[in-house]
């Protein structure tokens, strides 16, 4: 994902209130949303790359997902994917805390990353940049390609629609998709400054991305009730058009 809009634990009658969007060069093969046919309690779409998915849910409740840090001054040789990242929680037994701890011992091998990984109780949140492991208190955030809550237009704006529909009583799918379906670009002067090209940072500024090469291929929302009823539905964009496939599903967890 390069856009994570969530609530946890803020809202009455919700756990978990999340939007996000992923974006992706077109050419970059993935696999829509689904059941694993290898690991069948994972609930993600999937990299067909390098095998690993950018957000995901399992049936007993865990879940994650990912954004890069960006920062082109970073150069390694033979980095593993960070998608595998997401999809190895998804697959283990660890609870949210001891797996950080693992992933913190080996972060430095990876491009730069910020994952959020948590279950019913709670949740998590670890970058290899600062390296500091974080319970999330109850409240509201955003994540994009800096580390969390860092004040970049897209997700001033995003946590601002997202409060809105929240103080609205409205987190229907419609108004979800809506926001992060939102193309504005950021003002000149309001540009994060994270050494790639001016005319870069203009394209990416905004919450939905789209370019010739590069933009947002999928958007995702995913809401956990407080009777641990989840909603998971994700639209996937064709290269150029915004008619989108929509893939829905729920899980009623124990």
């Amino acid at each position: 994902m390069c856009l994570i809009l969530f609530s946890w634990k803020q809202k009455p009658g919700y756990k978990l209130i999340l939007a996000a969007n992923r974006d992706e060069f077109y050419g970059r093969p993935t696999k829509e949303a689904g059941y694993w046919e290898d690991q069948p309690a994972v609930l993600a779409g999937r990299d067909l790359e390098a095998g690993g998915t950018w957000m995901g849910i399992t049936k007993s409740g865990k879940f994650a997902a990912i954004t890069n840090y960006r920062d082109p001054r970073i150069k390694k040789n033979n980095a593993p994917s960070r998608g595998h990242l997401t999809a190895n929680f998804l697959r283990n037994e660890d609870t949210p805390e001891a797996y950080l701890r693992e992933i913190q011992k080996e972060g430095e091998q990876y491009y730069g990353f910020n994952l959020l990984i948590g279950n019913m109780n709670e949740l998590w949140y670890y970058n290899n940049i600062d390296h500091q492991i974080k319970q999330l208190s109850p409240g509201s955030y955003g994540l994009s390609n800096a580390l969390l809550d860092t004040s970049w237009p897209k997700v001033d704006l995003g946590k601002g629609l997202l409060e809105k529909a929240y103080e609205d009583n409205n987190v229907e799918d419609g108004t979800l998709f809506d926001l992060l379906g939102n193309s504005d670009l950021a003002k000149d002067e309001d540009l994060p400054s994270t050494g790639v090209p001016y005319e870069w940072e203009k394209a990416i500024s905004s919450m939905f991305i789209e370019t010739d090469t590069y933009g947002t291929c999928s958007s995702t929302i995913m809401i956990i009730d407080d009777q641990n009823k989840v909603r998971f539905v994700e639209k996937n964009y064709p290269v150029g058009n915004r008619v989108a496939g929509i893939k829905q599903f729920e899980i009623q967890l124990a």
